[in-house]
């Protein structure tokens, strides 16, 4: 009883969701091009026409739905700055407090020098 595959469909849709996306980016990262100055908004490096591919527009609100027409939500970065920003969010959701207020984890009770200042009297 097994189901053939339809590898036509399956390929239509990856093809149209990777269109979309590209459309949806090509939108707001064009208005964002003209809308601020092409240089990094953490470590300031400037971009010419030459080396563009490298500015990337990061959403403030990690949400590449919400592009507000006043470019509120944007900012750009380089490669390297909007990787290390996605891998800081990426560590905060991990640690537990995105938007659950505190973190879940218990706190550490264990204290490695408990017993230091009994030995350091024995001396």
């Amino acid at each position: 009883m097994s189901k053939e595959f339809d590898h036509a469909k399956l390929d239509k849709i990856v093809a149209d969701a990777h269109a979309n996306r590209d459309k949806r980016n090509q939108g707001y990262r064009e208005r964002a091009l003209k809308m601020y100055p092409w240089i990094c908004g953490r470590c300031a490096r400037e971009f010419s026409r030459e080396n563009l591919s490298e500015l990337t527009v990061h959403h403030r609100d990690h949400d590449h739905d919400n592009n507000p027409a006043d470019g509120s939500n944007w900012e750009l970065l380089c490669l390297y700055c909007h990787d290390n920003e996605h891998s800081r969010y990426a560590d905060y959701v991990k640690g537990g407090e995105y938007g659950h207020g505190k973190a879940t984890q218990a706190e550490a009770t264990h204290n490695p020098f408990e017993q230091l200042k009994a030995m350091m009297d024995k001396k």
